[in-house]
């Protein structure tokens, strides 16, 4: 009995210091599996939008990517955002990112024509592709080579950040018969279509977004473009102007950006590169679907609900502003070969793809869908 119970005593004790072994093993391998996936270095960012803070859809993009970029990179990149105003002036985005005072900014490239023309072709060109048309140059055309090259000069590098679909043709105080009653008339209007409307007798006047409604309601412009029904809808557009006009001729597909200070961005290691280059196609996506979401149920507000007539500008009116915007983008690429590089492969794109909308899309359209 004696010497069972030496064997027992032996044996639970034995038990005890394996178990006590095997827990202090678990126990330290779980802090060295953490220690294994614990980034080496987190980067803390700042991104400017030009944007009203949480801007509806676009400011949310900007929101969805640093979300995104956070979680794809196990949180080793961490991205602030902040509204137009809230670090620097809405339309001095490019700048600050540009000199390195921001790291990330987010907007439309066509702002920034004052500092490279070639910037438009990447947002918006009257008359020019979709945005199904437009992703596809960029994506796959050559066009991000190009992009890359345009922003280069400036220490910064682009990205996709998502697509708004065709727009409205805008909001305007007066009817528009004929190109005729664009003579005089001061629209918000940005880009090569600012210039189309020069040519047409008007004044182009470029103003942020959180600026159109009381300079539209105080007189300063006497029009405006911004996007489509949803966010017409929630800036009251319809309150201070009469008439609302189709098919948006200057943004048949308008894409937009977010763009990292080149140095900031060739220090981080290429496994992060690669995940903001991935987070900003997958903003792209989200956009266009939001946005075709979202207008499809406040345009059936702004009829049924507030009585807003939605009216076609002529097609006479239409091929007057085609001429006017070749001579526009004639006068652009004349003198600056970097525009006519982008510019050449965007007209080539555009008309090999438009041949094949022609006898897919735009028969279905015509002819199928009600």
């Amino acid at each position: 009995m004696k010497a069972y119970n030496f064997i027992h005593k032996t044996l639970l004790i034995s038990i005890v210091i394996l178990l006590s072994a095997c827990g202090e093993k678990t126990s330290q391998d779980t802090v060295s599996t953490a220690e294994a996936v614990k980034p080496a270095k987190v980067y803390n960012w700042k991104m400017t939008t030009t944007w009203p803070p949480n801007f509806p859809v676009l400011g949310e993009a900007a929101n969805k990517y640093a979300e995104w970029v956070d979680e794809l990179s196990n949180g080793q990149i961490k991205i602030k955002v902040y509204g137009g105003g809230e670090l620097v002036p809405s339309l001095e985005a490019f700048e600050a990112v540009s000199n390195g005072t921001i790291e990330m900014g987010s907007g439309a490239s066509y702002y920034w024509a004052g500092k490279t023309p070639a910037a438009q072709f990447f947002c918006a060109v009257p008359f020019g592709m979709n945005s199904q048309q437009l992703t596809s140059w960029i994506e796959v055309g050559g066009g991000y080579e190009l992009w890359k090259k345009t922003y280069s000069k400036f220490n910064l590098v682009p990205f996709m950040g998502g697509n708004t679909g065709v727009q409205m043709g805008g909001w305007f105080n007066r009817e528009i018969n004929s190109v005729e009653d664009f003579k005089g008339l001061k629209m918000r209007l940005p880009g090569i279509a600012g210039k189309v409307l020069e040519k047409a007798g008007g004044a182009a006047v470029l103003v942020a977004g959180g600026e159109i409604y009381t300079s539209l309601e105080r007189g300063v412009i006497d029009a405006t473009e911004w996007i489509g029904p949803y966010h017409d809808y929630k800036m009251g557009f319809h309150k201070i102007a009469k008439y609302y006009y189709t098919p948006g001729w200057h943004e048949p597909g308008s894409q937009m950006e977010f763009f990292a200070n080149k140095t900031a961005h060739d220090k981080l290691p290429p496994h992060l590169q690669k995940v903001l280059l991935a987070a900003s196609k997958r903003v792209q996506v989200w956009m266009l679907a939001e946005f075709d979401k979202q207008n499809g149920i406040y345009l059936d507000k702004l009829v049924n609900e507030e009585g807003v007539e939605v009216k076609e500008f002529s097609k006479e009116t239409l091929d007057i502003l085609r001429g006017y915007t070749d001579e526009a983008i004639k006068e652009l690429i004349g003198d600056d070969p970097l525009s006519k590089e982008v510019y050449e492969s965007y007209s080539t794109f555009q008309k090999r793809i438009s041949k094949w909308s022609e006898v897919t899309e735009k028969a279905y359209y015509n002819k199928i869908q009600k």
